[in-house]
């Protein structure tokens, strides 16, 4: 079976409830398929008519009402707020792989006028409140997701067609009393979450939830080693200058033991003095490598600022003090140190396999952005890649 692409919307009353974690957590780890891009969407006008144009179908094996509820759905809560004018913020998640658009429809779930369960995402998140005669009192569909590869086709040529002008890095999506000041922070889900297919990522998440701030960025990132340089750059001489006195003391037991004498003090610092830059880059060379997937030693020039081998994904959170609820959240370096209740002390491993990176301050915040560029268009490029040109 040829492989399909297969989206998953996570509607604005999803989103604005902090269910992003959850759902998608179910989504990767549920389905056998790969997430391939990820996008925020601040829908327009002409953007939710097409869409909405699009949801009532033959094909779709839920009931004609329960679409025409999703139609109207879209219409009223995609568009921009009828008072403020404020765009919604919507997220779009990209999948890949054989029957992928099956498999995202089942767990994502189709609704039934009666039946009620929690098997899906729907039957979890969404809601379908009738009164006695059977009329609509709430409607909430939590995500929605094609039911038939076709459909799936037309629609995400509707949202690649608007990729540029109404997605990306989403501004002016929140509301904020005069007083306030929101901050913008970047956050990084590494590397060692997306070993196998499992619910970390959307643990995480879910745990950032927490802080009540707004996610106005999200991409599946590929780090090239050309932007783990620059990204980690800061921390090389750092490594180089830090690690003298842990150098020189491992140097200094393994050649006692080997040698049979005492090493004095004043030659054990030299031994941190030769060595500590040594070590401190293999360090560097460490982390480029589990970040991008080669190191730069190894790296052929012409690859530098290729995509990497290793997947991440890349978020940002804006709100009042955001910079540091994100970093309360996630704990220090080391998950050994953190407290209980943090990211890296429930999924982090060691100082370097730490489970996520979070900004530690607006200003590296916007350098670490830049370097990332979580605006950038991959959603529209693996759709055109897949589709053709929109």
């Amino acid at each position: 079976m040829p492989e399909q692409l297969a989206y998953a919307l996570i509607t604005p009353h999803s989103l604005h409830k902090s269910r992003t974690g959850g759902i998608i957590a179910r989504l990767i780890a549920r389905t056998n398929v790969d997430l391939v891009a990820a996008r925020m969407f601040a829908p327009s006008p002409e953007l939710v008519r097409e869409y909405a144009e699009q949801v009532v179908s033959t094909h779709d094996p839920q009931d004609r009402r329960i679409q025409e509820l999703i139609r109207d759905y879209v219409l009223a809560q995609f568009s921009p707020d009828p008072k403020s004018g404020r765009r919604r913020r919507v997220m779009l998640l990209l999948f890949k792989g054989e029957d992928a658009v099956r498999q995202v429809r089942s767990v994502v779930g189709s609704f039934s006028l009666h039946r009620r369960g929690g098997q899906t995402i729907r039957e979890t998140y969404g809601d379908l409140i009738l009164d006695e005669q059977d009329n609509v009192r709430y409607f909430e569909p939590a995500v929605l997701a094609a039911p038939t590869p076709d459909e799936a086709v037309a629609k995400l040529r509707i949202w690649a067609k608007y990729a540029d002008a109404d997605g990306g890095v989403l501004e002016e999506v929140v509301h904020y009393e005069p007083e306030e000041k929101p901050e913008r922070t970047l956050v990084l889900l590494k590397p060692d979450n997306f070993r196998f297919a499992s619910g970390r990522p959307g643990n995480m998440i879910d745990f950032f939830s927490r802080t009540g701030l707004f996610i106005v960025g999200i991409k599946l990132h590929q780090m090239s080693v050309a932007q783990a340089m620059e990204f980690y750059g800061p921390v090389r001489e750092i490594l180089r200058t830090k690690l003298q006195d842990v150098v020189a003391n491992r140097a200094r037991d393994i050649l006692e033991k080997e040698l049979g004498f005492r090493i004095p003090l004043s030659e054990q610092k030299k031994l941190g003095e030769v060595l500590g830059p040594v070590f401190g880059e293999n360090q560097f060379e460490n982390i480029v490598r589990f970040m991008a997937g080669r190191s730069p030693s190894e790296c052929d020039p012409s690859l530098m600022t290729s995509a990497g081998t290793e997947k991440c994904i890349a978020l940002i959170y804006e709100g009042v003090n955001a910079v540091a609820k994100i970093r309360d959240v996630l704990g220090p370096t080391d998950p050994t140190k953190a407290p209980p209740g943090s990211i890296r002390r429930e999924f982090g491993s060691n100082i370097m396999v730490n489970a996520a990176h979070a900004s530690d301050s607006v200003e590296n915040a916007r350098r670490e952005m830049r370097i990332v560029n979580v605006g950038e268009n991959l959603f529209k490029r693996v759709v055109e890649s897949a589709l053709g040109k929109i």
